[in-house]
């Protein structure tokens, strides 16, 4: 199975992806993970990284799609993956079909994790980090909705949208079902 989790931060997609990934035999790629991975290799990708992350830039759409490019090369990947973080944005959507297109492959869900603003800044707040301020949170919420959520249109006759507030266990068997009646 081929997936990419979509959600606002804080709704869960790093928790559920762990579950969902040992549930359908498939890795989970995380942006993240790769950013941290180059980093600590010292790969050229990963200097490229460093660089935007320590001038608090984001980083470009161009670095992030050669990571998600050269993973989802890996044999691993090459019968399904469960994407989260990327895409991030319509664009990379755009560069992901592409990338998919290559192998004659394509994505077979988009699994939207909703969960109310309110809910999300709550679950954050109590996580105790010092970047989980309010406004920082309600900040990222906003990119989100800006960025992100786009995607939902973008692949809209492939989203699977669960209601991701409730144990781990009962999202992670929501969201199963869900997959399981698209199938």
């Amino acid at each position: 199975m081929r997936l990419v989790l979509v959600g606002p931060p804080g709704a869960g997609k790093g928790t559920q992806a762990t579950v969902l990934s040992e549930k359908l035999g498939v890795p989970h790629i995380s942006t993240g993970d790769l950013f941290r991975a180059h980093i600590s290799n010292q790969t050229e990708l990963g200097r490229e990284v460093q660089e935007y992350l320590d001038s608090g830039e984001l980083v470009p759409d161009a670095v992030t799609n050669e990571m998600v490019r050269e993973r989802l090369a890996q044999p691993d990947a090459l019968e399904g993956f469960l994407l989260d973080g990327f895409p991030r944005n319509v664009a990379q959507a755009g560069v992901l079909g592409e990338m998919l297109a290559v192998g004659d492959n394509k994505l077979d869900a988009v699994l939207e994790f909703q969960v109310d603003e309110d809910v999300v800044v709550e679950r954050l707040l109590a996580r105790g980090r010092t970047d989980d301020k309010e406004d920082v949170i309600r900040h990222r919420q906003q990119l989100y909705r800006t960025e992100t959520a786009p995607l939902l249109d973008y692949y809209d006759k492939i989203v699977v949208s669960i209601d991701a507030v409730g144990d781990v266990n009962e999202v992670g068997e929501r969201a199963l079902r869900a997959l399981r009646g698209r199938q």
